[in-house]
């Protein structure tokens, strides 16, 4: 479905029914000293993902910390056991994992979002994304559905999980600023669809922001970065005053699959997330290439596809890559002779001739049990 950008009074009127939505946050209280901690928060401990682009990474920020250090310091305080997940590490804080990727855009977070969710399983999700769409122009009129499909991604692949969706903050780049508004505007409806359907969303409003706080034409300033912070700091306090934050999942099924070739594992080559791309060996490097789930559905996943006989082969020597999750046969594997066999051609999940060659692309082939045939589950 479409979300159209909506204009200030349906939205006004939105606001209020997702606001109506949760009890007020007892982090609107005073923070500073002398304050008390609920106990509610003393005992939820939070895995938190934070999500993004370069304004989650930290550019502008002095320590590189983003929001992300003052966020950390401030769950702490108020009694959370807190741990930052990521497959990135920026800043000069002890825990300095997030996921903030600089510039990209939301298709290109949404590329990789299930194989860190299923790897991290965080319980709560802050989310920063869209000014590269709006900057650069892409596709700007189908930004919110963009926007409204990966918070669906992030619901399926962590359903426990809590997603705070920022606002975009102000920007001096002309050409944000045109749709930055409408945008913006938009957000309040797509999170009330997801309460509606049961999700945890939470809309966090960064307009506290403004230009002075800015470090460049897009980036804040440590003082822009400090706002934020109180900002989804307000929207995880609102979300556990609601009774929605649990305690993190243990993350598990997901990882490296690791060839029965010493050292090598199942990769995606370059990371892409291309249909079509090549799935091969490579030297196990804990990269998000090489982090794959396991699906009740008989599928491999990675980067959001999954493993794929190209063209439904089903000969000896038919190649695999990654490509769109369709159901079909040729994405089914089954767990056989410590390896994977594809049932459609009774064939096995193959590194060619047992090569130790970075980069040699997995086949089919009947299945021998061999070393090169060996892969591990996902993670073990």
């Amino acid at each position: 479905m479409r979300y159209r950008m909506a204009g200030p009074a349906a939205v006004a009127a939105v606001a209020l029914s997702v606001g109506a939505a949760l009890p007020a946050a007892a982090a609107d209280a005073p923070s500073g000293a002398g304050a008390q901690p609920r106990a509610a928060a003393a005992a939820t401990s939070l895995r938190v993902m934070p999500l993004g682009d370069s304004i989650t990474w930290g550019i502008g920020s002095s320590t590189g910390n983003s929001y992300r250090g003052d966020l950390w310091n401030r769950l702490t305080s108020e009694g959370h056991a807190v741990d930052f997940v990521g497959t990135q590490r920026n800043g000069s804080m002890s825990d300095p994992d997030n996921e903030g990727h600089s510039g990209w855009r939301i298709d290109q977070i949404a590329g990789i979002a299930d194989a860190v969710l299923a790897q991290s399983r965080p319980n709560v999700v802050t989310l920063e994304i869209g000014t590269n769409d709006l900057g650069q122009n892409y596709q700007v009129p189908t930004a919110t559905d963009r926007l409204h499909a990966l918070i669906d991604q992030i619901t399926t692949d962590a359903p426990d999980a809590t997603v705070l969706v920022g606002t975009l903050i102000v920007s001096t780049s002309s050409t944000e600023e045109a749709h930055r508004p409408a945008f913006n505007q938009a957000i309040p409806g797509i999170v009330q669809a997801e309460q509606a359907a049961g999700k945890h969303v939470r809309t966090v409003d960064m307009s506290a922001l403004t230009t002075a706080d800015l470090s460049d034409g897009l980036h804040p300033n440590d003082r822009g970065y400090q706002k934020m912070s109180d900002a989804f700091n307000a929207g995880i306090q609102a979300a556990d005053a609601a009774g929605w934050i649990k305690a993190p999942v243990t993350a598990g099924g997901a990882g490296a699959v690791r060839s029965g070739i010493a050292g090598k594992c199942l990769d995606v080559n370059t990371g892409s997330s291309a249909n079509g791309t090549a799935v091969q060996i490579w030297g196990c490097n804990n990269g998000t290439a090489q982090s794959w789930t396991s699906s009740s559905d008989g599928t491999l996943r990675a980067l959001g596809k999954c493993l794929d006989a190209t063209a439904g082969g089903t000969a000896n020597g038919s190649k695999v890559e990654i490509w769109d999750c369709n159901g079909g046969d040729n994405q089914k594997w089954q767990a056989y002779n410590g390896g994977y066999r594809n049932p459609v051609s009774g064939r096995c999940l193959d590194d060619p001739a047992g090569s130790t060659t970075d980069g040699t692309q997995v086949v089919l082939w009947d299945c021998n049990g061999a070393a090169n045939q060996k892969w591990s589950a996902p993670g073990a």
